[in-house]
């Protein structure tokens, strides 16, 4: 049976000032939680803040993004042994705006998988097509080309700390959400892809998400579906209150 994990992508918000009253508020809402696993990617400044303000409790903290080398001379960059060191589990890579707005592609996607795994972090590897690839028809075949090169050459001891997240772009920061139905078809293809890549139990046992303007009003008839294992959750994760009603799903 896989766990399901409800993750909040704080994107470009919060100060630790601001980050400390979340969490002042969402802890002693979520202490008896013990259906699903709870992840919060605050922003680089706030990481520090984060892990201090969950010590002890059943949230990990986890990144936004990551470099795959080590160190060197990459300005703006932080290594997987930094995000370990201040006390991360996770790390987001290939989210959509990453990919939109700083040049991600799924070869970078690949190298930044490998060296997240490589260095002790699970990593939250998202996939998804743009509105135009949807209308064509070319949705499941843009899918399959993110999973196969971001994703087709982990190493079996690899494939547990990976975590799918499809995120329709079209469906991102719109107020438009794809149907359960259409998630459910899509996390069943991405399934489709992993036991063709690997075999039919990785398959099984991987966890997908669904991200694309989840709220509290639509995440329970998602979460019925069932090859949807939680939720990526971008606007909704920054309220407390509205974060916790999600969390709560069940």
């Amino acid at each position: 049976m896989r766990r399901s994990i409800i993750a909040g992508n704080w994107k470009m918000f919060k100060t630790c000032a601001e980050t400390r009253a979340f969490f002042d508020a969402l802890i002693p809402e979520i202490q008896n939680v013990e259906h699903c696993d709870i992840v919060v990617a605050p922003p680089f400044t706030a990481l520090s803040t984060a892990v201090d303000e969950t010590e002890g409790t059943r949230v990990a903290v986890s990144a936004q993004n990551v470099h795959s080398e080590k160190e060197g001379a990459f300005t703006g960059e932080v290594s997987v042994r930094m995000l370990t060191e201040v006390g991360c589990t996770y790390t987001i890579i290939g989210h959509s705006e990453r990919r939109q707005y700083f040049g991600e592609t799924d070869e970078s996607v690949e190298k930044k998988t490998l060296a997240s795994v490589g260095g002790g972090l699970n990593a939250i590897v998202c996939v998804g097509e743009i509105l135009s690839e949807r209308d064509s028809g070319q949705a499941i075949e843009v899918v399959r080309r993110q999973v196969r090169i971001g994703l087709g050459r982990l190493t079996e001891s690899a494939l547990s700390h990976i975590i799918v997240a499809y995120e329709p772009v079209w469906a991102i920061g719109t107020g438009r959400t794809a149907t359960p139905e259409i998630a459910a078809e899509m996390h069943a293809e991405i399934r489709k892809i992993f036991a063709e890549i690997y075999n039919p139990a990785a398959a099984y046992a991987l966890r997908i998400l669904y991200g694309g303007s989840v709220k509290p009003d639509n995440i329970s008839a998602l979460m019925k579906k069932e090859d949807i294992d939680g939720a990526l959750v971008g606007g909704a994760s920054l309220d407390p209150a509205s974060f916790v009603r999600i969390i709560k799903y069940s």
